[in-house]
């Protein structure tokens, strides 16, 4: 309760500006190049993409900001203007619009063979070739005329001028400004939109990185974006989603044309969409008799934590059914982890059709997913869990399409702690999956050991690698003890992908029960919600034998069911955590970050936590967590100005144990809100800093011409002040610099405003 009120009370200290949430899409494939867009809030001025890792690069496109309706009106009667035949526009918009980029469209239809979508001409939404009215505004839709071979076009036959051409493109430009906006979102903080193309290399690590926006004046949020091996689809983007009313929620509902609920795929592939209120997604693929496929979905691992729903995160269900209709399998969620996953051995040769729909039938534009298909190698379970660190260890490894592939434990020098493995076949490589590290002696558990009598002694310390073998079963470890001395048993299990919902007792020779524990929170492990893994520190009472009992709280087992036991005195330790995950700082300015604690075994010594290798331009006198206590704000400053690039830094804290130093990086996060309630520390890779100058304005591209005397009104009254129209003129000026407004109407605007003012 402490440490959740503590990182309360610092998010709102240290929150940045810069926000995402949601990539669309939000993974792409190996040796391809594809769009993306991105929604947030405090994006204005987006300088850069970035992902972590080597391999992918980005390369910014445009950017969406929120007009207010003062500026929206200001550009739709510059857009109106814009359809009459007269209006022509300047030289330097038509130079501007002759070298300017639209984002590239995402979705299955806008490849060489894709059927013709049919243009809006009021708000650029595009609708099935053979619509009547436009699904979001209604305005009646007109077929391009087609002009058949050897029929002259007479609109056709004179070519176009730069300026007319230049002139549909900013009438083009304005319509999917229109066409994207929303005036009334369901999530305001996701409505300004981040353009980009994404290049991912042949040899590019498949797996998950990270992602973020860069601005001028900040670094974004950190989300989810995986590279795959196979081939990949993507639905159309969704538009920003209406803010339900009680009672008339059908309202807000996403009307799209039937053909694109579902969409027909071949097999490998990976799906990219995105799921509205009350939808489901279908794909239809073509699949042979024996063929063994895994059907795997990220959701929850894209977007971790939603705030304002329960659960607190997009919960997917997969459903897939033969030509008939007949439902053959269903999936909510695998194990303990909530994203689903299928294995589905295909029983004959044929279509089948495949759904993805949320649980409650909530949905927006961060209900993002990913779904993976093909005969491709899955690890479902390894054992054992982990191992000593530096000495050799074989690995089993359970799941699909397996029988060729080889799994390689970490190398030799690996430092202790959580390492990802993946199997490999050729050059697929499977899902990643948690092996353990540590420096303590390793043993096995020996069967039978589930009661007192036939009890697996063992000498501490010591780390039991073990698995309840059956329903029911019990692992019972006999240890000596002396009286006054502390034992700690801890395992690890679901924190490593085990299905395990352990439960631990300690009993004496007499077979009374001295202490007992079934869950055991760690906040250090931010994408858990279910802390299922227990742990029990006890004082002994008296010289003899006492029993660790190991069980399911609820009675299950398989070879699944692995564990890491640790039996031994306390190991202080500690790890440790910081918010948020990324540092921006103004030009010779300071920042912080929050630096938490997580104590193990009875640790509460003081911690001495300094920035490691910073850059010159630098400086922090670092800070020391004093005992027992749980978080303190660690500062920096700089002498620079501006940086154009960010750069990441570490944070390490050390602290004496008896005669040992003890030496941790901390890891950066984010705090994120679950479900209304609950507060998450979420993992981030790394810890970018950014110096900006706080008066930074973009450079005014634009100068514009001088008013001309036919452009000012006659005879208006003035009724203005000149301070009551500033922010008019201010309005007028930036829309301007961006290119929406013509010298003409621009001039015109500001003409009609200032004959209003009383000089």
């Amino acid at each position: 309760m402490v440490l959740g009120l503590l990182v309360s009370a610092a998010a709102s200290t240290w929150a940045q500006n810069q926000y995402i949430g949601f990539v669309y899409p939000a993974g792409g494939q190996q040796d391809t190049t594809f769009p993306i867009r991105l929604g947030g809030q405090g994006l204005v001025h987006a300088s850069d993409v970035i992902v972590t890792g080597e391999g992918v690069s980005a390369r910014l496109v445009d950017y969406y900001r929120i007009l207010d309706n003062q500026e929206m009106g200001l550009v739709n009667q510059q857009l109106n203007e814009l359809r009459k035949k007269e209006t022509v526009v300047d030289d330097a918009m038509a130079a501007k619009m002759a070298s300017f980029e639209f984002p590239a469209p995402i979705g299955p239809d806008t490849g060489p063979n894709a059927a013709p979508s049919l243009m809006c001409p009021v708000c650029a939404t595009a609708n099935a070739p053979d619509a009547t009215v436009c699904i979001k505004c209604n305005t009646k839709l007109e077929k391009p005329k087609v002009t058949k071979p050897g029929e002259k076009d007479a609109k056709s036959a004179a070519p176009k001028s730069e300026k007319d051409v230049a002139k549909e493109k900013l009438i083009e430009r304005i319509q999917r400004m229109f066409a994207e906006d929303e005036r009334d979102p369901a999530v305001r903080s996701q409505t300004e939109l981040v353009f980009a193309e994404l290049t991912i290399a042949p040899d590019a690590k498949p797996g998950r990185r990270e992602i973020r926006v860069i601005t001028k004046k900040g670094v974004s949020n950190p989300l989810s974006f995986f590279v795959g091996q196979v081939p990949e689809v993507a639905r159309k983007p969704m538009k920003t989603m209406r803010l339900p009313v009680l009672g008339k929620e059908f309202q807000s509902q996403r009307k799209r044309p039937r053909e694109e609920e579902e969409l027909r795929v071949t097999v490998p592939c990976t799906m990219n969409g995105q799921i509205a209120a009350g939808e489901v997604n279908r794909y239809r693929f073509q699949a042979g008799k024996g063929q063994r496929l895994v059907i795997s979905a990220r959701a929850r691992d894209l977007i971790p934590y939603v705030p304002d729903g329960v659960p607190g995160w997009c919960q997917a269900v997969l459903k897939l059914r033969d030509a008939s209709g007949k439902e053959l399998a269903y999936n909510d969620d695998f194990r303990s982890h909530p994203d689903p996953l299928l294995y589905f051995e295909v029983p004959e040769d044929g279509e089948y059709l495949l759904s993805i729909n949320e649980a409650l039938f909530r949905g927006r534009e961060s209900f993002v997913y990913r779904i993976t298909i093909g005969e491709l190698p899955y690890i479902t379970s390894i054992f054992p869990l982990g191992g000593r660190a530096g000495e050799p260890v074989q690995i089993e490894m359970n799941g699909w399409n397996l029988e060729k592939a080889t799994l390689a434990p970490p190398p030799k020098d690996a430092k202790p702690g959580h390492h990802l493995l993946a199997a490999t076949h050729g050059k697929l490589v499977s899902n990643y999956v948690p092996f353990a590290l540590d420096t303590l002696p390793e043993g096995r558990d020996t069967e039978p050991n589930h009661s007192t009598t036939n009890a697996q002694k063992v000498t501490l310390p010591i780390i039991i690698n073990g698995r309840m073998d059956q329903p029911g079963d019990w692992d019972v470890f006999e240890v000596e003890g002396k009286a006054g001395e502390v034992l700690v048993a801890e395992v690890t299990a679901r924190r490593l992908g085990s299905p395990l919902d352990s439960f631990l007792k300690v009993t004496g020779a007499d077979g009374k029960i001295i202490a007992l524990n079934d869950d055991h929170y760690d906040a250090g492990t931010g994408l858990n919600t279910d802390h299922a893994d227990a742990y029990l520190m006890v004082k002994l009472p008296a010289d003899g034998k006492y029993f660790i009992h190991l069980g399911d709280t609820r009675r299950q087992g398989g070879k699944e069911f692995a564990y890491r036991l640790r039996i031994s005195q306390p190991q202080p330790d500690f790890v440790l955590r910081m918010i948020p995950s990324r540092l921006v700082m103004p030009a010779k300015g300071s920042a912080a970050v929050t630096v938490f604690a997580m104590r193990k075994d009875g640790f509460d010594g003081p911690i001495t936590l300094k920035f490691k290798d910073l850059p010159a331009g630098f400086e922090s006198g670092g800070a020391t967590l004093a005992a027992k206590q749980e978080s303190v704000g660690l500062a920096i400053k700089t002498t620079l100005t501006e940086m154009e690039k960010p750069v990441n830094l570490t944070v390490v804290g050390a602290t004496k144990v008896g005669d040992k130093e003890v030496v941790r990086e901390a890891v950066p996060a984010e705090d994120k809100m679950q479900a209304f309630l609950w507060r998450q520390l979420l993992p981030a890779d790394t810890l970018p800093l950014l110096v900006f100058d706080p008066a930074y304005q973009p450079p005014a591209d634009r100068i514009r011409p001088p008013i001309r005397d036919d452009q000012r009104p006659k005879d208006v009254k003035p009724t203005l002040t000149r301070s009551s129209v500033e922010w008019w003129f201010r309005q007028i000026e930036r829309l301007y610099q961006e290119w929406y407004l013509t010298d003409e109407f621009a001039n015109r605007e500001i003409a009609n405003t200032e004959a209003r003012v009383i000089k």
